[in-house]
């Protein structure tokens, strides 16, 4: 068929069709090779000749996979990965890990960055912090991370992980504490992101208006 290619797309588990097209690649700030969603994700566009009309995404690692159909043009291309973008961002935000994944996700994370020297026993969400994002207790090998930060971005849940994943390598925050989380690349990114969140809860509420 000639024309404008109307992939159906599929993302990870989750598998729905545009109505109206998606969002314009211009909308995302998607160009070849860079993602919009934060952290920059390298995208990695792939194209198979076997693929007709579907469009699908992955997470791997630290970028993005698209795979779309061969014949689709540059144009299409940009039009459909903003899409897929957009689709995964608010598919990850909507998105609670279990318990099970948590502890899956922190293996992952000290394997990547601490060389798979922080091994915890257990990690889980917790509903009874409400004044720190997480916590440790390295004697038992526990972590435990507030329902707060459920919903926030990845990179800033990785982040928490990361923070006390390390605290089961060094208890306080020296030197030597730091320097193992300058190896997450987003940690000053998503440092801001909690110093921010922090900050919107401090401001003054704006009393409800009232009807004359």
């Amino acid at each position: 068929m000639k024309g404008n290619i109307v992939p159906d797309i599929g993302a990870t588990s989750l598998e729905f069709e545009p109505r109206t097209g998606g969002t314009s690649a211009a909308a995302t700030g998607y160009r070849r090779g860079v993602s919009a969603d934060p952290p920059q994700r390298a995208v990695e566009v792939r194209r198979s000749a076997r693929r007709r009309r579907t469009v699908s995404a992955y997470r791997e690692g630290d970028r993005t996979v698209v795979l779309i159909p061969a014949r689709m043009s540059e144009a299409e291309e940009q039009r459909w990965v903003g899409v897929m973008l957009d689709k995964l961002a608010a598919q990850e935000s909507k998105r609670t890990l279990g318990d099970a994944e948590l502890g899956e996700r922190a293996e992952r994370l000290s394997e990547q960055y601490f060389g798979g020297r922080a091994r915890p026993r257990s990690v889980r969400w917790v509903t009874n912090q409400n004044t720190r994002w997480g916590s440790c207790t390295p004697a038992e090998g526990s972590i435990r991370l507030s329902h707060r930060i459920q919903g926030m971005p990845e990179y800033v849940v990785d982040y928490v992980l990361l923070h006390e994943l390390a605290h089961l390598l060094v208890p306080g925050h020296g030197p030597r504490f730091w320097a193992l989380l300058e190896a997450y690349p987003r940690t000053e990114r998503a440092r801001g992101y909690l110093e921010g969140v922090v900050a919107a809860e401090r401001l003054p509420k704006v009393p409800a208006a009232r009807d004359e």
